[in-house]
């Protein structure tokens, strides 16, 4: 069919164009719109600057086709075969392109978004700074791609295959890379800001200078991975696998990584501030130094020798047990939940509910919390619905003091930055603690119940294991002396006389959640 033929009959109104025979024809700047070209052989066409808005080419040869600038957004093209062919700016939005080939075509800054990908196979294809926003390439094949400077912002990448490709200064944020293959891709200095990379493989990948801040790592393989400088500020890397990574200076500040494995792995100069550092396998981890100051400014330094590095990354989670001296039975554990429910509405540190231990005699409450330096604060809030509050409270207000007052006067204190902000923390505490008497209703319950009125320890435990009794009410234990057991209605004494830790054991524990080297 001549070029004056097809136009003729499709401006009499004719689109059905399908299995027709188009090699080497020219259709540049044409207006096909909506037409029917499926099963229609394209190859080595020119149609730049065509117009094939919704149209049909499913199952079509354009391979070694010349379609720059060409607009076919809306358009069916599923099993099209597009290999080797120019889509320069092209306009692919919303276009579906399920099982399309689009192997070595060139499609440098074409626009993909929201287009329908599922299985395309792009191996080797140019998308320089390309489009796809949005865009479903659920199981494609983009090995060995040229990505550079793309965007797949919120892309559906789930199970796509990504291996060996290049994708430096890419933009990856919020995209869906569940299970992908990224063996030995280039990430350098590209966005997955927000990805899901869970099970995501990553074998011997380039992430230097990358940015995973919030992104989902978990179960990850990143064995041999190069994340030198990258920022994993918040991301999960729980059950993740860094066998060998380069973690140089990278930043982890608070990254969950409980059941990673860091065998072999080099982390000096990483930094590591409100990060856990227990559940880690760590066999023949290299590092020198991490930083731990929370601006990530190496105010906080902390180096190694191999005992200490042993130590430091086999720490124990930091908890605050409170032990009372009477079994929870239900109506004080609704109003336990209802009160610490209200009190993490105003107070981020006890987003987790405790665990609780029952047994015949007592309850403890066992608070788990991601860094040491949360403690003091926390424990504060925690033990807000109780009676002992008022006295455990005051302890830990007076041993803040006492640490802030041995800075001022003893410079050889380790960490006054650390110090300051305990104290700025617990002021925290303090306002909040006010907010929630004055306006939560839960308290004034708990008042009446004898489960809060109960003789109560309260015991924080660091990172170093250190354990710290803050509280030990002086009546603790003695419902059943002489083996008369006390009712559980009796009026309990409110005698809260406590001798506070020594100002020694104090410091002792504050200096033990990091071991400074200057």
């Amino acid at each position: 069919m001549t070029i004056e033929e097809l136009l003729e009959k499709y401006a009499a109104g004719v689109l059905d164009f399908s299995g027709v025979n188009l090699a080497e024809i020219n259709l540049s700047g044409t207006k096909l719109s909506g037409v029917n070209l499926s099963d229609a052989n394209l190859s080595v066409a020119n149609l730049s600057g065509i117009n094939l808005t919704d149209a049909n080419l499913s199952y079509a040869k354009l391979n070694v086709a010349r379609l720059s600038g060409a607009n076919l957004a809306g358009a069916i093209l599923n099993n099209c075969s597009l290999n080797v062919a120019n889509l320069m700016r092209a306009d692919m939005t919303r276009t579906q392109l399920r099982q399309a080939s689009f192997i070595r075509a060139e499609l440098i800054r074409t626009d993909f978004s929201r287009a329908d990908m599922c299985e395309a196979n792009l191996n080797s294809a140019d998308l320089r700074e390309a489009t796809l926003r949005q865009a479903n390439l659920r199981h494609a094949n983009l090995s060995e791609a040229n990505l550079r400077g793309s965007s797949f912002r919120e892309a559906n990448l789930e199970l796509a295959n990504l291996n060996t490709s290049d994708l430096t200064a890419s933009d990856l944020s919020g995209a869906n890379l569940r299970d992908s293959e990224l063996r030995q891709a280039n990430l350098c200095m590209a966005n997955l800001s927000g990805a899901d990379l869970t099970g995501a493989n990553l074998r011997w990948a380039d992430l230097r200078g990358a940015n995973l801040i919030w992104a989902d790592l978990t179960g990850a393989k990143l064995s041999g991975a190069n994340l030198q400088g990258a920022d994993l500020t918040n991301a999960n890397l729980t059950n993740a696998s860094l066998v060998h990574a380069n973690l140089t200076q990278a930043k982890l500040t608070k990254v969950e990584w409980i059941g990673a494995d860091l065998t072999g792995s080099t982390l000096t100069g990483a930094k590591l501030y409100a990060t856990s550092r227990f559940g880690l396998t760590i066999e023949g981890l290299k590092c020198e130094w991490v930083d731990l100051s929370p601006a990530g400014d190496r105010t906080i330094i902390q180096n190694f020798n191999e005992e200490e590095l042993r130590d430091f990354f086999n720490a124990t989670p930091p908890t605050i047990r409170i032990i009372v001296d009477l079994p929870l039975e239900h109506e004080a554990n609704f109003v336990l939940a209802g009160t610490y429910y209200q009190i993490a509405q105003e107070y981020g540190g006890m987003t987790q509910p405790p665990s609780i231990e029952i047994s015949s005699r007592r309850t403890i409450l066992t608070f788990r919390l991601d860094s040491d330096e949360v403690l003091l604060s926390t424990a504060f809030m925690a033990i807000l619905p109780f009676k002992d509050a008022t006295a455990t409270q005051k302890i830990i207000y007076t041993m803040v003091e006492k640490i802030r007052q041995e800075v001022m006067t003893n410079l050889s204190f380790k960490s006054p930055v650390l110090v300051k902000k305990l104290t700025l923390l617990l002021e925290e505490a303090i306002n909040k603690s006010k907010t929630i008497k004055q306006t939560k209703k839960n308290l004034e319950v708990a008042t009446k119940l004898s489960f809060f009125k109960a003789p109560t320890q309260t015991i924080i435990t660091n990172s170093n294991a250190q354990c710290l009794t803050i509280y030990d009410h002086p009546n603790f234990g003695k419902r059943f002396v002489n083996r008369f057991p006390i009712s559980s209605g009796d009026n309990i004494s409110d005698d809260s006389e406590y001798m506070m830790p020594s100002l020694k054991m104090i410091i002792d524990f504050v200096q033990g959640f990091y071991v400074i080297h200057q």
